[in-house]
């Protein structure tokens, strides 16, 4: 997308790109700008108004929808990103102001936070925010969820929307080059066992989920962390958002995948710490095993369809390793996944 210049910006003022979702076409761009006396994100919210994005990444005018392109900002303009997680010291970057464009999008200016980037958190740390983020979901327990426009269904509704055929090519020559038998029949069974996990999670306790918690989204200032990007949020079963800050942290070989067993004790420890005594040990530890199952079912599938497709925007991806590397870089993390999904449904 073009920068934004006649309706936003000043003389004098410039601007530098940052990493986001190209491929969802509810973001039209996100940037940082020095201005006169002060540097801010510009964040433009679109309608799916443009034909180069992926289909599984269309926006939808419907306001339940996973992808309801007006969701973050209405988060924004409500104070629901700033209160939602409040209780626990957990921020939104403060609102400076949003603005309705002539194209039909909204443009947010938002507070330029500066700290510790969860990619560069130890995981102590991480541990610390799986903690905060019990507690919030804790005071959601048992509340109704409104208002409308959050999402509704989120974690099914996202899954079963990846492109993916419905019989996977388990034996391509990368898969079984980089991933044992077990892994592949691990990964074969999630895939034919979707909708049991996903009606699982469903009997699961609910609570306002962000659904996509992970280091990429976080940074910790001196005030406590701060959670970007609130375009998903809506009610979902607890365990999920602790789920995808493990795996997720990996899943792109932006973390040193040695620190997995790590990542998992302290955050799996602060989230069971963070919820109780509201829910008892047993049954976050079973959510946060389900959440990655129905998180994750789709994406080794997903991988294995890559493989065969040619990819020109790679180096638009977070991850950019080639397809060996990527297949071998995950499959510690898809082998913890495989665990998790077999514990979860004995």
């Amino acid at each position: 997308m073009p920068e934004p210049t006649e309706d936003l910006i000043r003389p004098g003022w410039s601007m530098e790109p940052l990493g986001h979702n190209p491929f969802n076409a509810a973001t039209g761009g996100i940037w940082r700008v020095r201005r006169d006396t002060d540097t801010a994100i510009l964040k433009i919210a679109t309608p799916n108004r443009r034909d180069d994005h992926p289909a599984h990444w269309a926006t939808s005018a419907d306001p339940t929808h996973w992808n309801y392109w007006r969701r973050e900002v209405l988060a924004y303009r409500t104070g629901l990103a700033a209160q939602a997680y409040s209780t626990a010291g957990i921020r939104a970057p403060v609102l400076l102001d949003a603005v309705d464009r002539a194209d039909g999008s909204v443009a947010l200016w938002l507070e330029d936070v500066r700290g510790r980037a969860g990619m560069e958190c130890s995981p102590e740390q991480l541990g610390e925010f799986g903690y905060r983020l019990g507690v919030a979901h804790s005071s959601w327990l048992g509340r109704e969820t409104e208002p409308a426009w959050l999402s509704r269904d989120w974690l099914r509704a996202y899954t079963t929307s990846r492109p993916v055929p419905q019989t996977p090519r388990w034996d391509h020559p990368v898969a079984v080059q980089t991933w044992s038998a077990d892994l592949r029949d691990g990964l074969r069974t999630l895939w034919e066992r979707r909708y049991d996990v996903l009606a699982a999670t469903d009997a699961l306790p609910r609570t306002l989920g962000h659904h996509d918690v992970w280091p990429m989204n976080l940074i910790v200032d001196q005030g406590g962390p701060v959670l970007l990007d609130w375009t998903f949020v809506g009610p979902g079963p607890i365990g999920e958002d602790a789920a995808n800050l493990i795996l997720d942290t990996f899943f792109d070989g932006l973390v040193d995948v040695d620190l997995l067993d790590d990542v998992v004790t302290e955050v799996s420890a602060g989230y069971q710490r963070g919820l109780a005594p509201a829910v008892d040990a047993g049954t976050v530890r079973r959510a946060v095993l389900l959440g990655a199952a129905a998180k994750y079912f789709w994406l080794a599938p997903g991988m294995l369809a890559a493989l065969d497709r040619d990819n020109p925007n790679r180096s638009q991806q977070y991850d950019r390793r080639d397809d060996l590397a990527t297949f071998d870089g995950r499959r510690k993390v898809l082998e913890l996944l495989v665990r998790w999904f077999r514990a979860a449904l004995d």
